[in-house]
């Protein structure tokens, strides 16, 4: 009967029982649902008779345009999904920002430099489509792994001027991103097509072009390296096996001798990516302090 008297007095004063109470985490996973709606595969880009779509997860009720993350997946060009990339979307959600997964033209449907245009067309899309999904394109913040890296800071760092983006869709210029936040991107594309770094993914990006010497150069992020670019924060391992450590050591190198405002983020013994909770964490905390440093905190 005790027992009895005591849970009554409980649900009499409002109290849960702990085995109800859930952690925070659990509870943030529980409530996403009511706090992001998704647009999913919506088309930005149609070109090779293949349409090349994104997904936007946009915070509900939101009244104000909302700093955004543009997320790439990796795959050296040739392999891979947006799909495949969810999970590594949950902790920009958590920070409360808008999220656009981005799918591209992979080898098979085209070969380089479609990929990198795709990855500046989306942007000229999300700017033309602002209002639509809530966007504040003066906070957009690009990230992508491997693959993806490489393509976070063509995105980034390559000007319109290049022409790479004459396919997208519209007028509206493509917009310049507030930061990049690079995971072990290849920053030399023919380290990885040619030579001991070769990977046999990356190889088909570029297969048998004439000009795939050139072309290589076009799309390497080290080709753009100027004042004036986005801060740009690299996370790489030391030991990664296929997308060597020196391509984030010669980024940052060259983007701080030009006074581009960078960080790397040095994995000790990490390889290509797969990297432990307690890496991640650490990584995490690398990304939300020097995005505070650019004003791009978390979003309340």
């Amino acid at each position: 009967m005790p027992r009895v008297i005591a849970l009554a007095l409980l649900i009499a004063v409002g109290v849960r029982p702990a085995s109800a109470q859930l952690s925070p985490s659990a509870e943030w996973a529980a409530h996403a649902a009511n706090l992001y709606q998704v647009a999913a595969n919506v088309t930005y880009l149609t070109a090779n008779n293949y349409e090349s779509k994104l997904d936007v997860y946009s915070r509900r009720g939101a009244t104000a345009p909302q700093p955004t993350v543009v997320y790439f997946h990796g795959g050296f060009w040739a392999a891979g999904s947006k799909e495949g990339s969810l999970m590594s979307l949950i902790p920009w959600m958590e920070m409360g920002w808008n999220v656009v997964n981005v799918e591209y033209r992979l080898a098979r449907v085209a070969p380089a430099p479609a990929a990198v245009e795709d990855g500046l067309c989306a942007l000229r899309f999300l700017a033309a489509q602002a209002k639509t999904y809530n966007i504040d394109v003066n906070r957009l913040v690009v990230t992508g792994e491997s693959a993806g890296g490489h393509l976070t800071l063509t995105s980034a760092m390559i000007p319109e001027s290049s022409g790479l983006a004459r396919q997208c869709a519209g007028t509206t210029p493509v917009p310049k991103v507030a930061a990049a936040i690079n995971w072990f991107g290849i920053t030399d594309v023919a380290d990885v097509i040619d030579g001991p770094n070769a990977a046999n993914l990356a190889v088909t990006w570029l297969g048998s072009l004439p000009n795939k010497d050139e072309i290589a150069k076009r799309v390497s992020p080290l080709t753009y390296v100027r004042p004036g670019l986005p801060p740009i924060l690299t996370i790489h391992g030391d030991k990664d096996q296929l997308v060597p450590y020196n391509h984030a050591t010669r980024l940052h190198e060259a983007l701080t001798k030009a006074g581009v405002p960078n960080q790397l983020v040095t994995i000790r013994n990490g390889r290509h990516g797969n990297f432990t909770p307690e890496e991640r964490t650490q990584i995490f905390a690398s990304i939300r302090e020097f995005l505070k440093k650019q004003g791009l905190g978390e979003n309340p």
